[in-house]
């Protein structure tokens, strides 16, 4: 239920952005920055999110992420006003922030063995919520107005949040205090440091493709844009069925092997949307970027969950911090580059992004070795 929601936070902006841009009359600089106003939101929530589970448990918090994204959807689809706009995208990210790293801790704790592969089945759900809202908005759009669906979709969350109210959590770690010292020493561990590095670029990327995809299908291809987020939709579709594989290859296959060829494919499918000149090949390296980015963050989190189980809702805390700061960084600066040159150049910090990745991974590799 929690990576469902985070699935619909994650796509909403990006699905709407070519419509969002119409209606408030903005360029591509303030569109990257509501981009990054999600992302600093989805940054925020990653702080709260691991001392509070570590010292209190799940359920508060998820609850009250919940509410805060269904209050923001709310707001998203009524306002007129571009300050109410990017409030609520920084309060539906500051919620999406709690749930992702809540849940994701969640798994790591209960998953003694494969916490890789569990992890990666936990991602699937992600991708069925990042789905749903660019599909939907592509068959329903000429039907109802964004309004009338961002309001529909506030409202189902509603059914997540009584599912949190009602379900059972495991007890709190650290029930008597929150260790602050212990705590502190993670953020100089260079190992931590170094997974969350992966996971700057890691997360810059999916910002990025999801976020610009229907802006440079429309505008350089001359999609039509309710085809352009509909074509949005097999970028996390490839992504999901990609997870669902690994939810088994990962507990036969080394999870460094499955990483460095995950980075491949990402590498070709970019190259293959810049260089597209119809809908067939940019579609084609939209699935392959998915495909590509679906082991990142499974695999860094599995690794993550294995060496800091002590302190795991902390350790992922960082390292979702780390990532969500390339998350703001990357959307934003590939909007600059995109209104200096064009959209396909700004792109190119994907490919940088996917060789930057495997120089890091490489140099911690023998770290990692004790957490197969």
């Amino acid at each position: 239920m929690g990576m469902l929601v985070f699935g619909i936070v994650m796509t909403s902006l990006g699905a709407l952005l070519p419509m969002l841009t119409l209606k408030f009359q903005i360029d591509k600089i303030a569109a990257g920055s509501l981009m990054s106003l999600l992302s600093m939101g989805i940054l925020t929530g990653s702080v709260i999110f691991g001392p509070v589970v570590d010292r209190f448990g799940y359920k508060i918090i998820l609850v009250l992420a919940t509410a805060v994204i269904i209050g923001g959807l709310e707001i998203l689809a009524l306002t007129s006003e571009f300050g109410m706009l990017q409030g609520s995208l920084f309060a539906i990210g500051t919620g999406g922030g709690i749930l992702n790293g809540s849940t994701n801790a969640l798994v790591s704790d209960i998953s003694e063995e494969n916490k890789s592969a569990r992890l990666s089945l936990l991602g699937v759900y992600f991708g069925i919520g990042a789905i749903g809202i660019p599909f939907l908005l592509g068959l329903l759009l000429e039907y109802v107005s964004y309004n009338t669906f961002m309001i529909t979709t506030g409202a189902a969350v509603f059914i997540p949040l009584v599912f949190f109210v009602k379900c059972e959590f495991p007890s709190p770690k650290q029930a008597q205090g929150f260790p602050v010292k212990e705590g502190l020493k993670l953020l100089r561990n260079l190992t931590l440091l170094m997974l969350g590095c992966i996971l700057f670029f890691e997360s810059g990327m999916e910002m990025t493709v999801g976020s610009w995809s229907t802006t440079f299908l429309s505008e350089d291809l001359a999609i039509n844009k309710n085809q352009a987020v509909f074509f949005l939709s097999f970028y996390w579709m490839g992504m999901t069925v990609t997870r669902l594989v690994l939810g088994m290859a990962l507990k036969k296959i080394e999870s460094g092997v499955v990483l460095v060829l995950s980075l491949l494919v990402t590498f070709s499918g970019i190259i293959l949307l810049i260089s597209s000149t119809g809908a067939v090949q940019a579609v084609t390296g939209l699935v392959l970027i998915g495909v590509g980015f679906a082991s990142v963050f499974p695999v860094i989190l599995g690794f993550t969950g294995s060496l800091f189980s002590g302190l795991s809702g902390t350790a992922f805390s960082i390292i979702f911090v780390i990532a969500l700061i390339g998350g703001s960084a990357l959307p934003l600066f590939t909007g600059i580059l995109a209104d200096s040159y064009n959209l396909r150049i700004g792109l190119a910090t994907i490919p940088t992004s996917t060789v930057m990745i495997f120089l890091i991974y490489i140099t911690i590799k023998n770290k990692l070795i004790q957490t197969k």
